[in-house]
């Protein structure tokens, strides 16, 4: 008789998943803006004793135009080890890839030949909006009991956005997560602190409000997402709503510790229409048993000559920072802020959540500053640090350069391109260092743009644990 044994990709604990073996590979989200040709899921070899270190060596397109591949994730992750999850037989082996503006889901099989995943199931948008009720397929994450996958629109209506649930074994959609949703209306993230049955969603806003571009009018009329949600994730019901201030447009990436003795996690807002600053916030219990929300980081936006700026800024004469993704270490140790508008990307030493000290800091790229990478010197690049992954072992950082290709064409109006970096962290001190050898970029990725990053055996935002 053989003796079943979980995933060796499935940690306990997030000090398991530190000290598990490097990644070898990692998964690219590349999109054709211009809906000519199909979406892919690009492949970069991420080992550093092999001959195409850094080379794309894997490419899986896709059957259609115009999805605009954005964020996707693993089936399944360390949570399957929680004592409450009802199939622990299920392994990180698929990749679930929603199309951000056609509504379909595809399912990529890994698991044979890893360099070229495979399609096995196309969920069009028809199934989505009809089972679950929503649109446009936004962010991933595989859970105990299921694939949650949080959606911007609603089925036959620009909104409420919300959660739909797919099933881990016949990626079946489930339908709605919500039970009572209370008056959330606007959709972007979530995460959970399983072990105390909590979940938090965060806000951006309906398709209408995004899919040709930032409405000045509607940022200037303080209509984009400013709230944090906070479910009984049990029972699937609102139980507490946090205002942040209409002022702080924008409430996107929610990264909460990974310990799962912990209640907190970090927030990041994109802007401040008082002064085009952007934030970082904790979330946190407070003493009388309700969630609290506390900012912790201000970066300010950065003067310039407005015949320098794109005519989206020129009336501000600045370039605001622009906070568009943040990723937490899974030691907990260290935030990265990505300062898309800038070209920054900020690290953090976060041991006290509530007393962030900057500790490191890497530009590319940037509205203004076109900062070249050293391997590429005479290259001035545009986009900036954007979507960001960590390692397992928090020692590599890697960041893509595209946010959404409207947005993308509004702030870099040129051209926002494609590239790829990778950088190495001194886990001890802090402090980062661009990899010269490391930077697939134009060409290899095939006229396509670059988002979100997933790396082979998982990273730092795709799992959640049981156990300390």
């Amino acid at each position: 008789m053989t003796r079943w044994t979980p995933d060796p990709t499935f940690y306990p604990s997030p000090r398991d998943a530190a000290g598990a073996p490097a990644e070898q590979l990692a998964y690219i989200a590349a999109f054709d803006r211009s809906a000519g040709q199909p979406d892919a899921i690009a492949v970069v070899d991420t080992d550093p004793v092999s001959a195409t270190y850094g080379a794309v060596v894997g490419w899986t397109e896709l059957p259609h135009t115009g999805d605009e591949l954005h964020h996707f994730g693993w089936n399944a992750c360390s949570s399957a080890l929680c004592p409450t999850a009802p199939h622990p037989h299920v392994e990180r082996r698929y990749l679930i890839v929603p199309g951000l503006r056609s509504s379909r889901i595809y399912v990529l099989d890994t698991k044979d030949d890893p360099r070229n995943p495979v399609l096995v199931k196309e969920i069009p948008a028809e199934e989505l909006a009809g089972k679950a009720g929503y649109s446009r397929p936004h962010t991933i994450h595989c859970g105990p009991d299921g694939i949650y996958v949080s959606a911007l629109g609603g089925g036959s209506s620009d909104g409420p956005g919300g959660i739909a649930v797919l099933d881990h074994t016949t990626f079946e959609v489930r339908g709605a997560w919500e039970s009572d949703r209370g008056d959330q209306y606007l959709a972007y993230d979530f995460w959970w602190h399983l072990t105390r049955d909590v979940l938090v969603s965060s806000e951006w806003g309906t398709p209408s409000m995004i899919e040709d571009g930032l409405v000045p009018e509607l940022l200037l009329g303080r209509k984009y997402g400013h709230r944090l949600h906070f479910w009984d994730l049990a029972k699937r019901s609102l139980v507490q709503t946090v205002d942040l201030g209409d002022q702080y447009q924008m409430t996107l990436e929610l990264r909460p510790a990974h310990d799962p003795r912990k209640e907190y996690g970090f927030l990041g807002v994109v802007t401040s229409v008082e002064d085009l600053s952007a934030s970082v916030w904790v979330w946190h219990r407070g003493d009388d048993g309700q969630f609290a929300v506390t900012k912790v980081i201000d970066v300010a936006a950065e003067p310039a000559d407005a015949e320098a700026l794109p005519p989206a800024l020129q009336p501000f004469g600045a370039v605001p920072p622009l906070i568009t993704d943040i990723d937490l270490s899974v030691d907990d140790r260290f935030l990265y802020v990505s300062c898309w508008g800038t070209g920054e990307l900020k690290q953090f030493d976060v041991s006290d959540p509530f007393h962030p000290v900057q500790t490191g800091s890497v530009r590319l790229g940037g509205v203004v500053g076109r900062v070249a990478h050293p391997s590429f010197p005479d290259e001035r690049l545009a986009g900036g640090p954007q979507m960001v992954e960590v390692s397992r072992d928090g020692s590599r950082v890697y960041v893509t350069n595209s946010l959404y290709g409207s947005w993308d064409d509004q702030f870099y109006p040129d051209g926002v391109g494609a590239w790829l970096a990778k950088i190495d962290v001194d886990t001890e001190r802090g402090g980062m260092t661009l990899d010269p050898n490391f930077f697939p970029h134009g060409d290899e990725f095939r006229g396509r743009r670059v988002h979100q990053v997933r790396l082979q055996g998982g990273d730092a935002s795709s799992d959640s644990y049981c156990f300390p």
